[in-house]
């Protein structure tokens, strides 16, 4: 594991499945954000990534770096780890979200709270160029643009959404 201080609050963390290309295929492009601060993350970050590769539902095709970062919203909490993930799929965006949501939870995932601790969080940044604003979903993501826990992974993913 490599760590780099990026500045004063923001840590870059590289594995060895973090950052990491794979093989593409077919399907819809989607970028997810993933983060956490319970527990061992940057393990959990790669059984994760071992159980997206065994899935049926998605493709993953390339991961970005680890950057571990401060909280917002709620700030009396612990240094987050977020990365990035991108990957192909068949499923609808409202399919995928309950597929991630049923992810969150096999990965201990309790929402106690707003902006609360995790031991996982998947969201989805992008699905293709597709723009959707339901009570449960929006697409893209809200507040991707100001969040350096999607704007400096994604500056250091070498493949580009379609």
């Amino acid at each position: 594991m490599i760590r780099k201080r990026i500045d004063a609050k923001n840590t870059l963390i590289k594995t060895k499945t973090y950052p990491h290309r794979f093989a593409s295929k077919n399907g819809h492009e989607v970028l997810l954000g993933i983060g956490g601060n319970i527990g061992d993350v940057v393990r959990r970050f790669d059984h994760l990534l071992y159980y997206l590769k065994r899935s049926a539902l998605v493709r993953v095709v390339e991961t970005a770096p680890i950057l571990k970062n401060p909280p917002f919203g709620y700030i009396d909490q612990g240094y987050f780890c977020n990365s990035l993930i991108r990957i192909e799929t068949f499923l609808s965006p409202k399919a995928l979200l309950r597929y991630i949501l049923r992810v969150e939870k096999i990965f201990g995932r309790k929402r106690l709270f707003k902006d609360g601790p995790r031991t996982l969080d998947i969201d989805i940044i992008f699905y293709e160029n597709v723009t959707i604003e339901t009570k449960n979903l929006t697409l893209p993501h809200p507040g991707w643009r100001e969040r350096a826990s999607v704007l400096i992974p994604l500056s250091m993913m070498k493949g580009k959404m379609k």
